[in-house]
């Protein structure tokens, strides 16, 4: 399952590359507004298991955890409004719409196997690290932006945490 993940990874990152050659505040607003929704969905999942009386001892960590990360990302969202990667009509269209799909998408995936659901956003998180840092190496004195690369990669480490606190649990 996680070479698929990659896969799939791979095969998306080459066709936002493509749309959004040199149009770095886009693809930058467009990568945030997919990026909440796994953390939306992981809530949403879990608040659903409680609701059935499923929680686990990880139950109230994971919650906690996953509002941080959604708030954190909204953060970098607005970051990016800011900067008016949103300015577009065609790239609102298709993150909304993207998001959409990834959300319910991701739901399935955490309510199935959440442990490869936190894989491929942890694979996620570390390519916007990476995005992030290109970015800055050619814009040094852009200090948001390397703020918002740290927190990817916190985000990363934290989703590797909470694989291994639900895999050792299953």
């Amino acid at each position: 399952m996680k070479q698929l993940n990659t896969f799939v990874l791979d095969t998306t990152i080459y066709i936002l590359d493509f749309l959004y050659r040199g149009r770095d505040f886009q693809r930058f607003w467009v990568l945030e507004v997919i990026a909440r929704a796994p953390y939306f969905s992981f809530i949403s999942v879990l608040h659903f298991r409680e609701s059935l009386g499923l929680r686990g001892e990880e139950h109230i960590y994971l919650m906690k955890e996953h509002f941080y990360q959604a708030l954190n990302e909204t953060e970098h969202l607005e970051e990016m409004e800011l900067r008016e990667g949103n300015k577009y009509w065609i790239d609102r269209f298709f993150a909304k719409h993207l998001v959409l799909l990834y959300f319910w998408i991701m739901v399935g995936y955490y309510l199935i196997d959440p442990t490869n659901a936190y894989d491929i956003n942890m694979k996620i998180e570390k390519h916007a690290y990476e995005t992030y840092t290109k970015y800055f190496a050619y814009h040094p004195l852009d200090e948001k932006i390397a703020e918002i690369a740290q927190d990817e990669l916190n985000h990363a480490k934290e989703l590797h945490q909470a694989m291994t606190l639900v895999y050792g649990n299953i």
